[in-house]
């Protein structure tokens, strides 16, 4: 679990379960990038998150492709290397699929599917060379069928066919690509809660443990675990932490 002598790249990192992850690898060592288009809120991570080690925040819109070339070579120009690459970052509207329009599913790859893709073919050379980790983010709404989701459903269902099947090509290389599904406390999941109450109630009474995760000390900790060598022997999964909502088989 010690993450010293490593970088981390996580997108979404200002706020909600990137900056949970952000948070917990700074505290096991990490010298830590975080991309955010809202620069208030980046800047305002950065500064919390630097009495704990070395952070560097930048301002990105990561639906532009060429923008991960940008943020790797930035991740390379302030650190010196990339060890671990976390695809958080994603944004959706909810609504019945009757109601869901062509730009619903836009937004919903444009800012999760395909900047996962992009960012880990730009990273790919630097996580070679230090068998690195990657972290991506796969969603009950996904494996379960949430309604009222279908856009993002579909978007977090190809991020893990995806990761599987990267893993697969990239275990020669001694990269481990796995996925985090979790069920946590955020921004998003508050604006979830006032706009659709009564599903939001459902899921919380559906969850086991009786309680919505923690970014940093229930996700932000699977990750650092799945960033660390104790996770070596782990690769192309769906790591479920949701509180025993959903059981994979």
């Amino acid at each position: 679990m010690n993450l010293e002598g490593k970088v981390a790249l996580i997108t979404g990192g200002a706020g909600g379960i990137g900056k949970g992850i952000a948070t917990a690898m700074i505290k096991h060592g990490a010298k830590v990038v975080i991309v955010d288009i809202n620069k208030e809120a980046g800047m305002s991570t950065q500064r919390q998150l630097s009495e704990f080690g070395s952070i560097h925040f930048m301002e990105k819109d990561i639906s532009l492709r060429e923008s991960a070339s940008e943020i790797i070579n930035e991740a390379l120009a302030q650190f010196g290397q990339l060890d671990i690459l976390v695809n958080n970052a994603h944004a959706s509207r909810q609504a019945p699929f009757i109601e869901t329009t062509p730009q619903d599913f836009e937004l919903s790859f444009h800012t999760g599917f395909y900047p996962t893709v992009n960012l880990m073919q730009a990273a790919y050379e630097q996580l070679k060379k230090n068998k690195g980790f990657v972290i991506n983010f796969a969603s009950g709404a996904g494996i379960s069928g949430q309604v009222n989701q279908s856009s993002y459903a579909s978007a977090k269902e190809a991020i893990r066919g995806l990761t599987r099947t990267v893993a697969n090509e990239w275990a020669k290389d001694g990269i481990n690509v796995n996925l985090i599904s979790p069920i946590a406390k955020t921004e998003g999941v508050q604006q979830w809660r006032e706009k659709f109450p009564e599903q939001y109630e459902k899921v919380v009474s559906g969850i086991p443990l009786g309680r919505m995760g923690d970014p940093e000390k229930d996700i932000g900790e699977v990750a650092v675990f799945l960033s660390s060598e104790s996770s070596s022997y782990i690769t192309g999964q769906t790591i479920m932490v949701d509180g025993g909502t959903l059981k994979l088989t």
